[in-house]
């Protein structure tokens, strides 16, 4: 296989300690040549945790580039590779829960950052308020439990590791941890979730996986001008007419590209293959 030359037989140091490599490391072994490294102790908690007892530093893609360039900082490599997800709302349907996963690499030698990202439906982010054991146990049914591992609180906004159970993967530890909390909350009420790390949740693993593909299809688009990797979508212009009636609709009629290494810019037409939109989008021919 031919290989990126930029990459090919590169160390990238890969910060995590949630076994990401498990799906990262063979996408970028394969697709670029890359050697992946995964520092000894390195503890991404500090950096923010899903169940919120440590505040995430900064916007996901600056949580990610703070852990990548970290791993950096701990060795002599210069290529490093992050990844940090989120959960939340739908961007275009806000009534839909979604996963939103991105993949950093940073070269040093360089001077490029390129991200990956997928945002996905396919989530089992969820949480419930439980009074009994029972209601613990139908919530574990619906998230995809054991395969999908648990976290039981005795507060929905956690202080302290003591008030938390993670990594939760057997009937045995569910309910040896629901009666700890019912036993111990002020209130009889106990917070239980899905565990979102992703050693504990399948599911979004696949989708940090997806995120590392799009960033191997970004590196390898390179910019015309001066082919560097990451030649990269930077705006989508609205606007494409209505089959109908030509008025401007929501669609996208027009994608910019840019370079971050020389500045090259190019507009390309029709980006979703549609040089018209359906009637039945459009907000005047269908109010």
């Amino acid at each position: 296989m031919n290989y990126h030359p930029l990459f090919t037989n590169r160390v990238a140091v890969l910060a995590t300690m949630h076994h990401k490599e498990k799906v990262i490391a063979p996408i970028l072994e394969q697709e670029l040549g890359i050697k992946v490294l995964v520092p000894k102790d390195f503890d991404t908690d500090r950096f923010g945790t899903f169940t919120r007892e440590i505040k995430r530093v900064g916007t996901q893609i600056e949580a990610a580039r703070v852990k990548a360039e970290t791993a950096l900082a701990m060795t002599s490599e210069t290529l490093a590779i992050a990844s940090e997800g989120t959960f939340g709302p739908h961007p275009s349907s806000p009534f839909l829960p979604c996963n939103r996963e991105v993949v950093i690499l940073l070269d040093k030698t360089n001077e490029l950052e390129v991200i990956g990202q997928e945002i996905s439906t396919a989530t089992n982010f969820n949480h419930r308020i439980v009074n009994s054991l029972e209601e613990a146990q139908d919530f574990a049914d619906a998230i995809g439990f054991p395969e999908h591992a648990l976290v039981v609180m005795l507060s929905s906004s956690p202080r302290s590791q003591d008030e938390i159970i993670k990594g939760i993967k057997t009937r045995e530890k569910l309910i040896k941890a629901v009666q700890f909390a019912l036993n111990n909350s002020k209130n009889g009420k106990v917070y239980i979730e899905t565990d979102m790390r992703a050693l504990y949740n399948p599911t979004r693993m696949n989708n940090i996986a997806k995120a590392t593909h799009d960033l191997v299809r970004k590196i390898n688009h390179a910019c015309p001008n001066c082919s560097c990797p990451g030649f990269e979508l930077v705006q989508t212009i609205k606007g494409l007419p209505c089959a109908y009636c030509h008025a401007p609709t929501q669609f996208s009629i027009a994608a910019i590209y840019k370079c971050q290494k020389c500045g090259f810019s190019k507009e390309k037409l029709f980006p979703d293959g549609l040089e018209k939109a359906d009637p039945a989008h459009c907000m005047y021919c269908n109010p």
